[in-house]
């Protein structure tokens, strides 16, 4: 950019300009000294140690900063400062020998949406709006202003396709923390920094500032402080400072009544600490690497016995899910996934659910203890029996972190899906126990980590172990044509037969002294640990240990 016919600093000096905004200028020095430090002004020994302690550096460079990141406790200011750059940028800097006839220059500034903009938005059309820059007006909108210089001030709520129609000669982020990192969502903070860069390449001098207190040690704002915290030599400035120590105003009452309340939660609102209480649940990488591409569905197939769990909902705000899946080995294998969006009808999404639960030839169904008896009610009109899991979701997604990170279960190529569990948060409470939740929708994963948990963990020793196995060998065979159809009809108990089932009995017992050796069914005679092996194989081929 053209060098301005004055510095930020005479703006903020300037009662007739921005001084207003700055009466108490003892409590703004701090900020005083990041201001001069971004855009390459000279520093005294006081100030110089004052970016020392916020920036770990020894220096600053000495063509500022196009790029800076500010780790602020809340209520520290930043705000006010974005709202300060960008005014000075749009008004008092000569963009137009890098804007081509009849293109717009754009200063952007992005939030979590349009409402948590128009806090900067505000203070940004107080300061257009004095003597001096009220002319410059040329239009004037709810999210918009246009000047008579060619440049637009713009909110935007994040969404990165939105930002590549713009050339932009400056692009402020706010609360970047708490923008989406990998969740449930098609605009993650990565993609929007990256879609802004380009749009200001054409711009010499075109600057991007991000600011926000901190929280988990994950996303942009955090992959930034790691980075070039403390690096004398990195062209992008990292400022961290809590709130006391960027706005002395704020009471300290208030601050120790903070503190006292939730300290991990003031550590990271006030005290600028990312939270260590908070972190990602799982690597983006481990689930991936469980994901089968190309696969969206696998439909049912005789033999196989499925398992689904379902995560209801009333339909008006969050979604109601289904997941089915099948065991194969010490794999968990998803079969299908279900999402009816809001708004919904239960029991429309319950009738359709059911008839898919059918043809995995399903009559029982988990799902969580939401919202009492009524998916009960509305599953068994539909011949489906609704069971409430014991467990809740947080120990759910518990028991699924060491099959994703073991690839012990093969998930769908299913994009929200993964979203959603790599959005999922591990929370430790003062107690010292972890829980599991997600910042923002997680209905799907909910249902997944429900089936295939449910899968992984059952029990297939005993009895229930040569159930299944006789199951399996006698679907098999009816499948191959080598037996009849079952006969469904009741058999007939004789007295024979009930007789010498008691007489068996008392003597397995010991009671009438012990069987004849043709008397002991074939499967009991020489228990030993070959026997266990053969068995153990058997599991094996089947599917049911590794």
């Amino acid at each position: 950019m053209s060098k301005p016919p004055i510095t930020i600093m005479d703006a903020v000096n300037d009662p007739d300009i921005f001084g207003s905004w700055f009466k108490n200028r003892v409590t703004w020095a701090n900020w005083f000294v990041f201001l001069k430090v971004v855009l390459a002004l000279p520093l005294d020994e006081p100030e110089l140690a004052i970016f020392q302690k916020f920036t770990g550096r020894k220096a600053p460079l000495p063509g500022g900063y196009l790029e800076a990141t500010l780790v602020i406790g809340r209520r520290g200011g930043k705000s006010l400062i974005l709202a300060l750059i960008a005014a000075f940028l749009a008004c008092f800097c000569d963009w137009s020998p890098y804007l081509t006839g009849g293109e717009r220059g754009t200063i952007m500034v992005v939030a979590q949406d349009r409402k948590a903009a128009r806090a900067i938005f505000r203070y940004l059309k107080g300061m257009l709006s004095i003597p001096l820059l009220a002319g410059l007006i040329e239009r004037e909108a709810q999210e918009a202003v246009d000047l008579s210089n060619g440049i637009s001030i713009e909110i935007l709520a994040a969404n990165f396709r939105a930002v590549r129609s713009y050339t932009i000669v400056a692009g402020e982020i706010d609360e970047l923390a708490f923008l989406q990192t990998d969740e449930d969502t098609a605009n993650p903070d990565s993609e929007i920094i990256g879609a802004m860069r380009p749009a200001m390449a054409t711009i010499p001098g075109a600057m991007l500032l991000k600011a926000s207190s901190p929280y988990a040690r994950r996303g942009e704002l955090w992959e930034d402080y790691k980075q070039y915290y403390g690096r004398d030599d990195a062209d992008i400035l990292v400022w961290k400072a809590s709130t006391s120590e960027m706005n002395p105003s704020v009471p300290a009452s208030f601050l120790a009544r903070e503190f006292e309340k939730d300290p991990a939660k003031a550590r990271a609102e006030y005290g600028a600490e990312f939270r260590t209480d908070i972190e990602a649940f799982v690597s983006r990488e481990a689930v991936e690497a469980c994901v089968i591409k190309g696969r969206r569905e696998i439909p049912p197939t005789k033999g196989i016995s499925y398992v689904a769990f379902v995560d209801p909902s009333g339909g008006s705000a969050n979604s109601m899910t289904l997941a089915i899946a099948h065991r194969e080995g010490e794999k968990a294998v998803l079969d299908a996934v279900r999402e009816a969006k809001p708004p919904f009808s239960p029991e429309q999404v319950t009738a359709e659910f059911a008839k898919l639960l059918k043809t995995y030839g399903l009559k029982k169904v988990q799902g969580d203890k939401y919202a009492g008896l009524w998916p009960r009610e509305r599953f068994e009109t539909h011949g489906i029996v609704y069971e409430a899991s014991a467990k809740p979701k947080s120990d759910l997604y518990l028991e699924l972190l060491p099959l994703l990170n073991g690839a012990r279960v093969e998930l769908l190529d299913h994009p929200k899906l993964i979203n959603q569990i790599c959005s999922l948060e591990r929370r430790t409470a003062r107690s010292g126990k972890d829980s599991i939740d997600a910042q923002g929708h997680e209905d799907i994963a909910n249902a997944v980590s429900g089936a295939v948990t449910g899968l992984i963990l059952q029990d297939w020793s005993g009895g229930r172990a040569f159930l299944e196995i006789a199951r399996r060998e006698m679907a098999e065979a009816r499948a191959n044509g080598t037996i009849p159809p079952a006969n469904d009809k009741p058999q007939p108990i004789t007295k024979e037969w009930a007789k010498g089932s008691v007489e068996y009995s008392k003597q397995m017992a010991g009671e009438i002294g012990p069987p004849k050796q043709n008397q002991i069914p074939a499967h009991h005679i020489g228990r030993t640990a070959s026997f266990d092996d053969q068995m153990d194989e058997k599991f094996r081929s089947m599917g049911m240990i590794g």
